[in-house]
């Protein structure tokens, strides 16, 4: 069976919430999608990872700069 599909996507905005080893983020039509997930151990680590202790601010971890105003056009 053949088919052919036409799209268009524009996304305005994407936020992605959590990233896991077998994460699949699928944006438009894929034929097969094969779930594949290996593990490995390169940092040599013996033992669990420390809790996460979450921070109380809600400053970012990353600074970013401020929004540039006129990039966008308004549809």
């Amino acid at each position: 069976m053949n088919l052919t599909v036409h799209q268009c996507i524009n996304i305005q905005q994407l936020r992605v919430e959590a990233v896991t080893n077998s994460s699949v983020l699928q944006i438009g039509t894929a034929g097969e999608i094969r779930a594949l997930s290996k593990i490995y151990n390169t940092g040599g680590f013996t033992g669990p990872a420390p809790e996460f202790e979450p921070q109380n601010n809600n400053n970012p971890l990353v600074p970013l700069p401020a929004p540039t105003e006129g990039l966008y056009r308004q549809e």
